[in-house]
């Protein structure tokens, strides 16, 4: 599923937006995803877009620290807890973002998110909520996270 939402990011980002479900699916059968991860992508999409930051209690913004439940601790790795937070105390993200951010990566179910996977659902969240983004947010957002590491 994951290629199919870096596919959408890099086939649709300067378009602003990605067409609706029907012609997506179509166009993505057509680059040759598979059917059962095109649904699980467009209802994942699907959940995106009824993201609205008016959803969230003001109060989140003038929060501190954010403590992580057992859930988001099982299904996010301690490498994305900590790159969310960073950028959330460096002002890349605000909390509502955040908060959006875990949202989209608890609902995949899936145990351990790596760090590449939560920066793909970091940068399709800001795309969604129409933000402009600097180039240098997509780059980070975009270089694996071992790219710099020396070996």
């Amino acid at each position: 599923m994951f290629d199919i939402l870096m596919f959408l990011f890099e086939s649709y980002f300067y378009a602003g937006s990605y067409p609706d479900s029907d012609k997506l699916s179509l166009k993505l059968s057509a680059a040759g995803f598979e059917d059962e991860d095109i649904h699980r992508a467009l209802d994942w999409l699907s959940g995106l877009k009824q993201l609205n930051e008016g959803d969230y209690p003001e109060a989140i913004n003038q929060s501190g620290p954010r403590c992580y439940a057992e859930l988001e601790i099982k299904r996010i790795s301690l490498e994305a807890l900590r790159f969310l937070a960073f950028w959330e105390s460096n002002k890349m993200i605000s909390p509502v973002e955040r908060e959006m951010i875990l949202d989209r990566a608890i609902v995949l179910g899936r145990e351990n998110l790596s760090l590449d996977k939560v920066k793909l659902i970091a940068l399709l969240v800001l795309w969604n909520q129409h933000e402009e983004l600097d180039p240098m947010i997509v780059e980070d957002l975009l270089t694996p996270a071992d790219s710099g590491r020396l070996h």
